[in-house]
């Protein structure tokens, strides 16, 4: 398995494909079938290396299949934060340590780039990502914020790690 850096020569859609499948299988009954199932592939991962944020990637084989993304806190009363945006699998990935994999790199650079707090967003009701940060040193926070995805609302809670 090698992690490293997303560059411009990957193929962006095999990663947008792991967004894809991951969010179908993730958040299956948190938000809306009908709307995981019609978002447009063109929108999956969003602006890969144009927003702002590291992305990583493990391949397998030079297969992607996992995906995670990081940077500064996008929260200005979290500023001096470093977040980890994404992290995501394809689901015949799921359970096999590439996820731990991921955050750790995520965390690693982070913490070279002198963040001693790190912060990740998570759906509520995603009891797996949730148990799965606890795991690795997260702490579940009073932080929250309500969200609409699908015409659903939704909460998402703040979790933080530090060195």
């Amino acid at each position: 398995m090698e992690i490293r850096h997303i560059n411009e020569n990957d193929n962006y859609q095999d990663i947008r494909d792991i967004y894809e499948k991951s969010w179908q299988f993730a958040y299956k009954g948190i938000i809306p079938r009908d709307y995981l199932d019609n978002i447009p592939k063109s929108k999956w991962g969003g602006n890969i290396l144009k927003n702002g944020r590291t992305e990583i990637a493990a391949f397998d084989n030079g297969r992607a299949v996992g995906t995670a993304s990081f940077c500064s806190s996008r929260w200005e009363k979290f500023a001096s934060c470093g977040e980890i945006v994404t992290i995501y699998l394809l689901p015949e990935y799921m359970g096999k340590g590439i996820g731990a994999m991921l955050l750790k790199e995520c965390i690693d650079e982070l913490e070279l780039l002198g963040f001693t707090t790190i912060l990740i967003w998570v759906l509520e009701d995603n009891f797996r990502a949730r148990r799965f940060y606890e795991k690795h040193g997260f702490i579940k926070t009073e932080e929250y914020m309500n969200d609409v995805i699908g015409g659903k609302e939704l909460r998402e809670v703040m979790y933080l790690r530090r060195k």
